[in-house]
């Protein structure tokens, strides 16, 4: 194997016709100097100086190395300063995926914090909801996922193989009709007021979990209409056609004109996390993604 250090020597020699003047420049004694040419002669198999007078000279096959070994020593001086810059924050990469709610809310104030801080880090965005976007980490697609969970689901993903970071707690509150006969109430004591609503479901897993939610108080959802996108949630709410129960951070960027908002009194969350692989939360621009969002 050929070492980074001995091709320095051997450029080194190169330059200065002998060992000595060599050891000089590279602050190296001249046995040093000896020593480290005769292992890279044993790496390489071949003499690569021959006496000249009191100095040396490059043999063909020292020429040959040498000339090879300005490119690679040129190579891995660009790859020190680059990685340099990447630990120093100068540089980086980080692919973010996100849940719709979290790509409105959270995740701008975040990256123009992380921006504001270390401008040289590239941020990009993809939309998805887990579990394809915990699929994508796991396919080395990302580096870094916000996903949401619910505490009582009944068919949790494992996430051991993952690294979490709870971002925070987001309440589920109810959406009625203005006109509903509760939309003034200060809070929802219990969704088993709305057994005899059609209701409107969000995606899967909110689908899943507000199923959850009725059962445990008696009663199976009639759900008359399903859909992922939270406007069409709160606008088929406004028309009168259901009553739906959402996130809270769902309504951040929403118009709810004609719904009555209605907070749960159970308390019902959903937990926000960030996700990335283990050894992916020690690289530094994930590591201070991590912290922005954290600080929201």
């Amino acid at each position: 194997m050929i070492e980074a250090r001995h091709l320095r020597v051997l450029r080194a020699v190169a330059r200065q016709g002998s060992f000595s003047a060599a050891a000089r420049e590279l602050g190296l004694t001249q046995p040093a100097i000896s020593q480290q040419m005769k292992a890279l002669e044993r790496s390489v198999g071949t003499p690569l100086v021959v006496r000249v007078g009191r100095g040396v000279a490059l043999s063909e096959a020292g020429r040959v190395l040498s000339e090879h070994a300005a490119g690679v020593l040129a190579g891995l001086a660009a790859a020190e300063d680059a990685v340099a810059g990447i630990a120093g924050l100068q540089a980086g990469r980080v692919r973010l995926v996100s849940f719709p709610t979290a790509s409105a809310t959270l995740v701008p104030p975040a990256v123009a914090a992380l921006r504001a801080q270390a401008p040289g880090v590239e941020v990009s965005l993809t939309e998805a909801e887990p579990p394809a976007s915990i699929g994508m980490l796991r396919a080395a697609e990302c580096e870094l996922v916000l996903a949401f969970r619910y505490p009582t689901s009944s068919e949790p993903e494992d996430w051991s193989d993952l690294a979490v970071t709870g971002l925070r707690r987001d309440p589920l509150v109810a959406l009625l009709p203005a006109a509903h006969p509760l939309a003034g109430a200060p809070e929802l004591r219990d969704l088993a007021a709305l057994a005899a609503e059609p209701w409107i479901a969000g995606c899967p897993q909110c689908r899943g979990h507000l199923v959850d939610l009725c059962e445990a108080v008696g009663f199976t959802p009639r759900i008359d209409f399903a859909t992922d996108d939270y406007p069409a949630v709160l606008g088929l709410v406004a028309a009168g056609l259901g009553v739906a129960v959402l996130p809270r951070l769902a309504l951040a960027a929403t118009r709810t004109d004609g719904v009555a908002v209605v907070p749960l009194a159970a308390g019902v969350s959903r937990e926000i996390v960030a996700l990335t692989l283990p050894d992916l939360g020690r690289v530094p621009a994930v590591a201070l993604m991590l912290e922005k969002l954290k600080g929201l």
